[in-house]
């Protein structure tokens, strides 16, 4: 119920306002029966935007630590992100991905719309980064089609670090639902899910004309954060 009062009421039109989002394909997005949105994720935005303009619910599977916070502040938080749609994921140990997966099923089993960032993460650079299975293991295992989507100036409207949003007018573009059911009974295959998963992200990339990056996300920004921690903290030459 709260949902629909953020999406109707109190949040969704402030943000039509704000952003006054383009929408383009929308009627690619199917009206009825389960289906996975894959987008790009380029702001802490992007969790809001996508449900306002959607004309069914979507659940999306958010980090567990937007869940977690302590104190009255967390306990409103994790309210706020249950309250749009979100389901916390661990993405933490070797279990992680097997958590997301499961959780990810359920939403489709119940006949709904999941959407996913392949990319595991936002991007720090406005880049896409290579994609994670795990969205092909759930196209596939729940035989639903994919409809690739690209959010579109939203990284200008509020890099990471940037709390209060730039007021600037974005896009939203929805692909043609990609069907992937030639594979089916193959989403044990690691070289299968492989060129699945590579097929949403060239769709993702087609629409949003990013620069692509064939690696993933994480270890890039951990790389990128190591290296400004050595030039911050040198190391002492030995001898």
């Amino acid at each position: 119920m709260f949902y629909y009062l953020l999406k109707y009421v109190l949040l969704g039109p402030l943000l039509r306002l704000l952003f006054r989002p383009r929408i383009e394909g929308l009627e690619n997005v199917p009206v009825s029966g389960p289906a996975i949105v894959a987008g790009n994720h380029l702001s802490f935005s992007d969790h809001f935007l996508m449900p306002a303009i959607l004309k069914r619910r979507i659940t999306f599977l958010a980090k567990a630590e937007y869940f977690t916070g302590p104190g009255i502040k967390g306990r409103l938080t994790a309210f706020f992100f249950r309250s749009a749609g979100q389901i916390p994921v661990d993405r933490s140990g070797k279990e992680s991905g097997q958590a997301a997966i499961r959780e990810g099923l359920g939403v489709l089993r119940g006949g709904e719309l999941l959407g996913i960032y392949p990319e595991g993460t936002r991007s720090h650079d406005g880049r896409l980064y290579k994609g994670k299975v795990g969205v092909a293991v759930m196209a596939l295992k729940a035989a639903v089609p994919v409809v690739p989507c690209a959010m579109i100036g939203t990284f200008e409207a509020q890099p990471p670090g940037k709390v209060v949003p730039h007021l600037r007018p974005i896009a939203i573009r929805f692909g043609e639902p990609l069907d992937f059911s030639r594979y089916a009974g193959m989403e044990n295959e690691r070289a299968v899910l492989r060129a699945v998963t590579d097929e949403i992200m060239y769709a993702i990339l087609s629409l949003s004309q990013q620069e692509y990056v064939d690696r993933y996300a994480a270890v890039v920004k951990a790389e990128e954060t190591a290296g400004k921690k050595e030039r911050r903290f040198p190391r002492a030459p030995l001898g």
